[in-house]
């Protein structure tokens, strides 16, 4: 018998596949209990696994994966209650204070913000252009071209 070149590729596996699952299930109620069973494991080895491999546990990365998805709904111009239930969290007021810790600013404020930055990419879009692909491009000599912030 050949023995197997990466022995402990199958526990991979697992919990990359457990890993997917809150991908495709992260605004669904899912918990640690869906998750483990996911990857046939116990919670708490299931934990401990999850967290050596990718640096946080399975909360961690489903709260991390939520709030991704949010910001970008924010940015598609989705209202804020409208985002927190559509990533999954039941709570405004739990959704507004992670995303406060996380991002700085309030779930509101981040909406507002590029609100702001949609409405300057109309005024001005080539603003939005990077300097050096406007250099290379010639647009810097044109004089309907200027740097942000002039």
């Amino acid at each position: 018998m050949i023995p197997e070149p990466y022995p402990k590729v199958y526990l991979y596996r697992r919990i990359v596949q457990a890993k997917l699952f809150i991908d495709r299930h992260y605004a669904d109620p899912i918990d640690l209990d869906n998750i483990s069973d996911e990857a046939y494991f116990s919670k708490f080895h299931f934990i401990r696994l999850f967290k050596k491999i990718y640096g946080r546990t399975p909360h961690q990365y489903l709260i991390s994966v939520r709030l991704d998805k949010a910001m970008g709904l924010l940015k598609a111009g989705i209202p804020v209650s409208s985002a927190c239930l559509a990533v999954g969290f039941e709570s405004l007021s739990s959704f507004s204070g992670l995303f406060k810790r996380v991002n700085g600013v309030t779930p509101s404020a981040y909406l507002a913000r590029q609100q702001e930055i949609k409405a300057q990419m109309t005024r001005f879009p080539l603003d939005f252009v990077p300097g050096c692909f406007a250099s290379k491009n010639g647009w810097l000599q044109n004089r309907n071209f200027r740097e942000p912030g002039i």
